[in-house]
Order: structure tokens, then C-alpha cells, then sequence
């Protein structure tokens, strides 16, 4: 099993959370639907918004600068903080460097440092079919 782990407390907005996931999908496509099970730890439910404000002439007419300055969604993001897992990937233990590349290519789409965790699974965590 393979954790990113995050060395920073931030903000990742939802289109970086996926972006980080199709890169690590990427690179396991190699190893089939069955090969590899990834998972996304953080899930993106704090309202980002913004007070759009006009900058050109006459504009000062127009606005109201902070008086009601509730602002219009402009996406989610998920809070994360140090220590916490952002991506979980479970593959075998033939396959663990493409598992470390696939991190790796995850790691540079999200907006802090990162660290890859390796652990083996236990016997009792594993599921039986």
C-alpha cells in the first residue's frame, strides 16, 4: 500500500484533486482494472467564492464595494492538513515502482509538498472473495 501524504496545511481546490488522480490512473493503466485499487482521501466541500469587482472607468457607479460582499461560488475545495493522506494506493508488491511512479506524477499536480508512505497490508485487512 502507497500513501501521499501532505507536508502542508492547504486548500486543494477539486480540479487539482482530479487532475492528480488522472495522472496516477495514467500511469496504472498498465496493470488492468484489477491490478491496482486507488482512492481519493479528501473530498472537496468548502465553498470558494469571490466579490467580482469592476475595474474600468465609471465603474465607481456600479459597485458597492464590501456592503453585502457575500461574493458568487466560483468552485470547492478540500481542506488538508499536515500528515493527512490525500491519495491511498493498493497495489502487489511486483508491481510497487509503477505505484511510486504514479504517485510521483500525482504529487506535481497538487499545490504543496508531498511524501509517499509504503506499508505492507496486513493479512486481516485484506479482503477475501
Amino acid at each position: 500500500m502507497l500513501e501521499l501524504i501532505s507536508e502542508g496545511r492547504v486548500q486543494i481546490r477539486s480540479n487539482a484533486l482530479e487532475s492528480a488522480r488522472v495522472a496516477a490512473n495514467k500511469k496504472l493503466a498498465s496493470l488492468g482494472e484489477e491490478g491496482y485499487y486507488l482512492i481519493v482521501k479528501p473530498y472537496p466541500h468548502i465553498v470558494l467564492r469571490e466579490n467580482k469587482m469592476i475595474a474600468t472607468a465609471g465603474a465607481d457607479r456600479l459597485q458597492e464595494g464590501m456592503r453585502k460582499a457575500f461574493g458568487k461560488p466560483i468552485g470547492v475545495a478540500a481542506r488538508v492538513y499536515i500528515g493527512s493522506t490525500v491519495l491511498e494506493l493498493h497495489v502487489k508488491s511486483a508491481d510497487l515502482q509503477k505505484g511510486k511512479d504514479a504517485m510521483h506524477a500525482a504529487k506535481t499536480k497538487l499545490p504543496m509538498l508531498t511524501s509517499v508512505k509504503i506499508s505492507a497490508i496486513a493479512k486481516s485487512q485484506q479482503v477475501t472473495a
